[in-house]
């Protein structure tokens, strides 16, 4: 399927000047335009074939540009999907301007967690599709009752955290990669904390057993530093209750932090603090996209056969899983 994208940008509520914007970027399921018109003009229509589509947003992690998810991003527009990838460069960290994935460090807080979003950029995002749905390409052709949130790192945090109906009804189900609900010691949490996790939406959780990241920053959370899979096994274990089997824990064998950023920015990411993956990250990248893809089309797209491709996938030996878990 030909994927296609265009850009937008957005404003952030309570964000001072000239950190207030977003810039998107939405790739699409399209279809080769047929008038001359539509070929000068550069911009393709999309095609209808698997339209209402979903949409996913994802957030990146901190310094992690949109572009180094965008292989992902066209994985799952090939498969029907929209997919909303954005920058925003903010004074989110203390004294640091960076790209963020807009984290509420204040809504994190105990005092206030999880009474409220901790995810900034989401409203503005939600907004931007709403006017994508009334006018442009995308006219008509979303289901905006259909949302996945996914999310690599501290924006897999957020993924995690906003799946809930109670904020945003049109969140479906969320993904992340590289994330885990410990509770930072800086904003109040007691040494070890898991925060809990909304538990009424599909989850899917992956990591990797070379996730340096998950080692190198566990003194914020006032832990020994362990194995690298602790953070992430412990948030599928403690977080959420399940019960509904549709919440997994995938750990995928040799995968570092990075595994699914398809060339990391060695000038503002300390790569260094990440150990070595052990298997070809392009295999690593393809069977992460097949396990999201799949994900979604059995728990949002609800396609029997999809369910029992996942179960299939999971379940046979492959040396790229080391563990797989459902509850």
């Amino acid at each position: 399927m030909t994927v296609r994208a265009f850009f937008e940008a957005a404003k952030v509520e309570g964000v001072q000047s000239p950190y207030d914007t977003i810039h998107l970027k939405i790739l699409y399921p399209a279809q080769i335009p047929e008038s001359q018109l539509e070929k000068s003009m550069g911009i393709e229509p999309a095609n209808p074939e698997k339209a209402p589509f979903p949409v996913v947003i994802f957030f990146n992690g901190y310094n992690c540009d949109a572009q180094q998810y965008q292989w992902l991003a066209v994985k799952l527009a090939e498969r029907g999907l929209v997919v909303v990838l954005f920058n925003w460069i903010a004074k989110n960290l203390p004294g640091v301007i960076s790209l963020t994935p807009g984290v509420d460090f204040e809504k994190l807080k105990p005092t206030i967690y999880p009474t409220a979003p901790t995810a900034l950029a989401l409203p503005a995002l939600l907004t931007k599709l709403e006017q994508l749905q009334n006018q442009g390409v995308l006219a008509g052709m979303l289901d905006l009752q259909r949302i996945i949130l996914g999310g690599h790192s501290a924006g897999g945090l957020l993924s995690l955290t906003n799946a809930d109906p109670r904020f945003f009804p049109g969140v479906a189900a969320s993904f992340s990669y590289g994330a885990s609900s410990r509770g930072l010691l800086t904003i109040g949490y007691e040494p070890g904390t898991i925060l809990p996790l909304p538990d009424s939406l599909p989850l899917l959780l992956m990591g990797g057993t070379r996730d340096g990241f998950m080692l190198t920053s566990s003194e914020l959370y006032g832990i020994s530093a362990g194995d690298a899979t602790i953070p992430v096994t412990r948030t599928f274990q403690e977080a959420i209750a399940g019960g509904r089997n549709d919440s997994y824990l995938v750990i995928l064998e040799g995968a570092n932090h990075f595994s699914i950023v398809d060339e990391p920015d060695s000038t503002t990411v300390r790569s260094s603090l990440d150990l070595k993956a052990t298997q070809s990250q392009e295999n690593l990248r393809l069977l992460m996209s097949e396990i999201i893809g799949l994900f979604i089309d059995t728990y949002v797209r609800h396609q029997p056969e999809a369910s029992q491709l996942i179960e299939q996938l999971l379940n046979t030996a492959n040396p790229l899983i080391k563990s797989f878990e459902r509850k």
